[in-house]
C-alpha cells in the first residue's frame, strides 16, 4: 500500500520529470497549435532540400532521428501526466490490467509505471 509520504515523493519526482521532458521536447520540436498536448518536430532554420543528394539525405536522417526521439519523449510525458492525474484523482499505484497494487520497487524505479511487474510487458 502506498502511503501519503510515498505519494508526495513520487509526485515531486513526476513533476520534476515532466518539466525535464517538456524542456527536452521544446529543444526538438514545438507544440502543435491545433492540439497543444501534441508535439511536432521543428525543422532547423536554413535546412532546405536542394540539389545535393548527400546533404538532402543528411537532413532527412536528422529529421527522422528527431522524430523518433520526439515520439519517445512524448510517450514518456504522456505516462508522467497520467500518473500525476492519478495522484490527483485517485488510482495511483494500481495496475491498469489487474487492479492490484503496483510493487513499491517498481514505482521506485518508475513512478509513472502503469502496471505491476506481472503485466509490465502486456499491451495496454
Amino acid at each position: 500500500m502506498i502511503t501519503a509520504p510515498h505519494t508526495a515523493k513520487f509526485k515531486k519526482q513526476l513533476e520534476e520529470e515532466k518539466a525535464l521532458l517538456e524542456t527536452e521536447l521544446s529543444e526538438l520540436g514545438k507544440r502543435n497549435p491545433s492540439n497543444p498536448s501534441d508535439w511536432v518536430a521543428a525543422k532547423a532554420e536554413g535546412e532546405e532540400f536542394g540539389a545535393d543528394r548527400n546533404d538532402n539525405a543528411d537532413i532527412d536522417e536528422m529529421e527522422e532521428n528527431d522524430n523518433a526521439a520526439l515520439n519517445e519523449l512524448e510517450g514518456r510525458l504522456s505516462n508522467v501526466i497520467r500518473a500525476l492525474d492519478k495522484i490527483k484523482n485517485g488510482g495511483f499505484g494500481v495496475c491498469e490490467i489487474s487492479g492490484h497494487d503496483i510493487e513499491m520497487d517498481r514505482l521506485e524505479a518508475n513512478p509513472a509505471a502503469r502496471t505491476c511487474k506481472k503485466h509490465m510487458n502486456d499491451p495496454l
